[in-house]
């Protein structure tokens, strides 16, 4: 068991870390301008990013205990070859959940 003081310990420890990781970016390097090579690979955050967020959610949804589903891989794939195909991310987005809503209902 752990007592209250070391899960606040550790939660204001992780709090001041997060806090000195972000503003090493922000308030150290703010008000610079970065190198051109910088400024590229910045641009490949969000592409990266996205999938660690997205998919957790196809693979082991909440809603289904877990298990992946039909509908919930569908509108992935969906979502994915609207995106490749129109380049569009809103295209992708409404897709996707058209996709899921119609699958949804169908099976």
């Amino acid at each position: 068991m752990t007592t209250d003081a070391l899960i606040w310990t550790v939660i204001v420890l992780l709090g001041i870390g997060t806090y000195l990781i972000r503003f090493s970016f922000i308030g150290l390097i703010g008000d610079r301008r970065l190198p051109p090579f910088v400024l590229r690979l910045l641009r490949y955050v969000p592409v990266a990013v996205m999938p660690g967020l997205v998919a957790p959610l196809i693979v082991w949804p909440a809603a289904t205990g877990g298990v992946p589903d039909a509908p919930r891989l569908l509108a992935a794939v969906a979502a994915l070859a609207i995106g490749a195909i129109t380049r569009s991310l809103l295209g992708a987005i409404f897709g996707g959940m058209g996709t899921l809503y119609l699958a949804q209902a169908l099976l």
